[in-house]
């Protein structure tokens, strides 16, 4: 698999007009499973064919019983300087029902390792919304992690996915369904909390402290072109979108063939209009009016402040000279708001 990732690297080095690398994500199923000369290994290929910008936020995803003291201190040898722990919660039986892999104390030791080892730039995950989640454990969990001094927290609501354990047993009575209403309260402590200990929430699920925003996370929802590496990895060039196959044995055949494993999805006008309107919208610089207007025209720009006039009124949304943004109420109906705005053709 190394091999086929670094295969890969080689065969879509032209993908990216442009050759500056400002993050590198580590992400998708487990990548803590890989030893430090591995990713070694990855990051070296990276450099062979881009140009890796000298402060680059190289993240690391990591399952908290992944970070362990022979793990933490192997990776102080590689160009990795960001973790993403998945810590959801912790408490005991929160985690088991969530059927995570890690207990309440690796998620407290995990993080004590990274941060002794002097790493600085940490994000943390928590889950929100679920049926055993009461109003004091959810002010615990944020707590913990403001009293670690956590600089970035990235928080979201419990879904259910289709086919899941978690789906079955909702359909079969032995687990509560998800309450909207728990999770809309949930949420609006998140962001209470959270901006009084001194975090911006620069996008609707993350917030973070003295300005240290994820530099991948923000590219997206700005736009920016990414490269996706690897099974079921997805890329976007801003006319297209692009997927890799998520079976690993076909994944790494094709490669080896010197074929790419993808589908791509060319984006009409319309996809990137409303791509442009979701993604900027998640966050607190808003949608660019300006920017809007300049790449579709002075009439969509219109159309989307005629559709936004509702939630103007309604305090949901701001309207300021050159953006467009949700208020804290806004944000408990994001989805709703950016449908309604979307450009659907006539």
């Amino acid at each position: 698999m190394i091999n086929a990732i670094k295969r890969e690297i080689a065969l879509r080095a032209v993908y990216l007009e442009d050759k500056e690398i400002e993050s590198i994500y580590f992400g998708g199923g487990t990548p803590s499973l890989l030893e430090a000369d591995e990713i070694a290994r990855i990051i070296e290929t990276i450099a062979k064919h881009f140009d890796i910008a000298d402060h680059a936020e190289i993240t690391l995803e990591a399952n908290p019983d992944d970070l362990n003291a022979a793990k933490v201190n192997s990776l102080r040898n590689t160009a990795i300087n960001r973790f993403s722990i998945g810590i959801q919660s912790f408490f005991e039986e929160d985690l088991k029902w969530m059927n995570r892999a890690h207990n309440q104390q690796e998620a407290v030791a995990s993080i004590m390792r990274v941060q002794d080892a002097g790493f600085e730039n940490i994000t943390c995950d928590l889950i929100y919304g679920y049926p055993l989640l009461t109003t004091e454990k959810w002010r615990h969990n944020m707590q913990q992690l403001i009293d670690f001094e956590i600089p970035h927290i990235s928080s979201y609501s419990m879904t259910v996915e289709k086919k899941t354990a978690l789906d079955h047993f909702i359909n079969k009575g032995i687990t509560p369904a998800i309450d909207s209403d728990q999770a809309a309260d949930q949420m609006s402590l998140l962001i209470h909390t959270l901006k009084s200990a001194g975090y911006e929430q620069y996008e609707i699920s993350n917030f973070a402290i003295n300005g240290c925003y994820a530099r991948h996370n923000t590219n997206y929802w700005k736009g920016k072109h990414y490269l996706g590496i690897g099974p079921s990895a997805h890329s976007f060039n801003g006319t297209s979108r692009s997927w890799n196959v998520s079976n690993n044995a076909k994944y790494m055949t094709s490669i080896n063939l010197d074929q790419l494993p993808l589908e791509i999805e060319e984006l009409s006008t319309l996809d990137q209009i409303n791509e442009n309107i979701m993604t900027s919208l998640r966050t607190m610089w808003g949608l660019d009016l300006i920017a809007l207007e300049s790449k579709f025209g002075r009439s969509v720009k219109d159309r989307v402040l005629k559709e936004a006039e509702p939630f103007i009124a309604a305090k949901n949304l701001i309207l300021e000279p050159n953006n467009l943004r949700l208020t804290d109420a806004g944000k408990l109906m994001a989805d709703r708001i950016m449908s309604d705005l979307f450009i659907i053709e006539d």
